[in-house]
């Protein structure tokens, strides 16, 4: 029986680059479909080129880069060497982060409507590649952006695979109902819970595929999950977790079920600091709603695939692919997945 949910692998988040084509190459023999970059220590588009050269069938790209720090242009052009390099292989995955790391960390404005930029910005770089494949003139005009301006030596010209997929992520509905209306695919934050993605998430990608006439089905909903591989690292779970659900604009997941006192706590510890303090508040019911519990499963692979079959169309396991580390999980979890 085919396997539904793609299993995908996500880079650490403190990745050296002269590791990447020996993390590229283990990901693609132990049968993962694709390899993510996130945007955190690292750029996260530089693994790119090297994951393209070592491997032959391995898709990867970003999951994410910061959109507003970047001008459409910018990432176009990106995009554009990556899926020639790749042979199609690279998917621009783009989040808005928050505000205060746009303009303290980023020193960049953040917009009224983040919501209409990224569209924006998705739609500029639609009519960006459009340019460059046709050789036509270059025409956007928004509110946002105005880009009329692309001069043949400027002009990278045609590739073979100019559909490049867009990606973007969201924890709330305005950006789950933009993915449904004008992306290829959904990034969901590892701060859900399965009742989230059912009730929220899936709902709301469906409402932006009906407001733009399309299939649902050309959504792919792209899933990182909390998982607890052993007993050394519940504690360091549960951590992680306490920190994103201190974030004020990720509080949606919390109150649907009936944690937002939970956190309002978690942010005025982060607010004060208080770090030590913080994954006390992160109780083991709200640890078993956010996290799988691998450790405590005979099948990993089935306790997978059980939590997410209906709500994810790919899936990664919050926890990155480093080469001699957790070699035997890996072999193991793949070659009971491709079982099915």
């Amino acid at each position: 029986m085919p396997v539904s949910i793609r299993l995908d692998a996500v880079l650490p988040y403190d990745h050296d680059l002269r590791r990447i084509p020996e993390t590229a190459r283990l990901a693609e023999s132990l049968g993962f479909q694709a390899l993510w970059a996130a945007e955190t220590r690292h750029n996260p588009f530089l693994p790119g080129p090297l994951i393209a050269e070592h491997t032959r069938r391995l898709h990867f790209g970003t999951a994410i880069a910061v959109s507003f720090a970047r001008s459409p242009t910018t990432l176009a052009y990106t995009a554009w060497d990556l899926a020639r390099q790749s042979g199609g292989r690279f998917t621009l995955g783009l989040g808005t982060q928050v505000r205060g790391h746009v303009e303290r960390r980023f020193g960049m404005p953040w917009p009224d409507s983040p919501v209409g930029k990224l569209r924006e910005q998705i739609g500029a770089l639609r009519a960006i590649w459009k340019s460059w494949q046709e050789g036509k003139a270059l025409k956007f005009h928004g509110e946002f952006y105005r880009l009329t301006l692309m001069p043949p030596f400027f002009d990278p010209g045609p590739i073979e695979h100019p559909a490049i997929p867009i990606f973007i992520a969201g924890v709330n509905t305005g950006l789950a109902r933009l993915a449904g209306e004008a992306a290829q695919g959904f990034h969901v934050h590892p701060l859900h819970t399965p009742r989230y993605l059912a009730e929220v998430i899936r709902p709301a990608i469906a409402s932006g595929a009906r407001k733009a006439r399309r299939r649902l089905e050309d959504v792919q909903v792209s899933v990182t999950a909390f998982v607890i591989p052993d007993d050394s690292s519940r504690e360091e779970v549960r951590q992680q977790i306490a920190f994103y659900a201190a974030t004020p604009s990720y509080r949606s997941v919390l109150a649907l079920h009936g944690w937002e006192s939970a956190g309002e706590a978690l942010g005025r510890m982060a607010a004060r600091q208080r770090w030590e303090e913080m994954p006390s508040v992160i109780d083991d019911t709200i640890l078993a709603a956010f996290a799988v519990d691998l450790s405590r499963s005979a099948e990993p692979a089935e306790a997978l695939r059980l939590r997410y079959s209906g709500l994810a169309d790919r899936l990664s396991l919050y926890l990155p692919l480093i080469p001699g580390e957790r070699t035997a999980f890996w072999r193991q979890l793949l070659d009971a997945w491709e079982a099915g």
